[in-house]
């Protein structure tokens, strides 16, 4: 007797645990079809607004500068767009998207627009390494072409991986692309890091009364810690996802984790630095 009622005692947390877990799955098997599509369409329409965001920024400095072609600015928000037009168009369509027979043709527009998001952002590292060059009398011929054969290794390396998991996707070649895309996002947290905080450090240089010197450290220094802390989460976050297959958030059944990465990684960040950077070129002036 007195044994029996000790193994009672001992196993009933254990039956109050697995009710409470079946008892939360049922609710989550009842209410996952309206969740996943609240959370799905939810990140179509910020992507979307994003994206409209970056177009209508495009817009008005090719209106205001149209004289100076495709600047570092313009192709930024251009590419800004196509990020968000891309990702809205998945969400948007996600019941398509993850329904789709071949696996590699998901895997692709899942990662497509997280490449060009790579892209974009490291547009900006450029941007600052020319000017921190410049500034510091050093030779500059080497920094754009580094930043090409940097991406197209990138997108090169990407495309073997693809190869891979077309021809057989499985758990190792699953690790392996997560494995790659949070090394690609150190890459870029790395550069934010290092450019960033060098221009920021040579702004502080100059005199205090300098014309637009506390504007700029702002913009820069504000840059900086967005998009280094936003490449360093999706760092972490992928690396994670490598090692546990629960944590991937490209999953139909992750809705809420879809939700936190890619407004924490994507959504949010994009907004603020297009924040950041909505000043425009002076209007032009017409001399009669």
């Amino acid at each position: 007797m007195r044994s029996s009622l000790l193994y009672l005692l001992r196993i009933k947390p254990e039956l109050h645990m697995f009710n409470t877990i079946n008892v939360a799955r049922g609710m989550w098997e009842t209410s996952s079809n309206t969740l996943q599509e609240g959370v799905f369409y939810a990140l179509c329409a910020a992507y979307s607004l994003v994206g409209v965001v970056a177009a209508i920024q495009l817009i008005r400095i090719q209106h205001r500068a149209p004289e100076y072609g495709w600047t570092t600015q313009k192709v930024f928000h251009l590419m800004n767009f196509i990020v968000n037009a891309a990702r809205a168009l998945v969400f948007g369509f996600y019941k398509n998207v993850f329904s789709f027979k071949i696996q590699i043709l998901k895997l692709v527009l899942l990662e497509v627009p997280g490449l060009i998001f790579f892209s974009t952002y490291t547009l900006l590292v450029l941007f600052w390494a020319e000017i921190y060059y410049q500034a510091r009398s050093m030779p500059t011929s080497r920094i754009r072409p580094t930043f090409f054969y940097v991406n197209a290794l990138v997108y090169c390396l990407q495309l073997v991986i693809w190869l891979l998991e077309w021809l057989d996707y499985s758990t190792a070649t699953r690790i392996v692309a997560r494995i790659f895309f949070s090394a690609v996002s150190f890459v870029a947290a790395l550069g934010f890091a290092l450019y960033g905080g060098r221009l920021f450090l040579m702004l502080r240089e100059f005199p205090a009364e300098s014309k637009g010197r506390q504007k700029k450290l702002r913009e820069i220094g504000s840059i900086t810690v967005i998009c280094f802390s936003c490449f360093l989460i999706r760092t972490i976050a992928l690396a994670i996802s490598a090692c546990n297959e629960i944590a991937d958030v490209n999953m139909l059944s992750h809705p809420v984790l879809n939700l936190c990465y890619y407004m924490i990684t994507e959504v949010i960040p994009s907004g603020l630095v297009l924040f950041v950077l909505r000043k425009l070129p002076p209007k032009r002036t017409s001399i009669k």
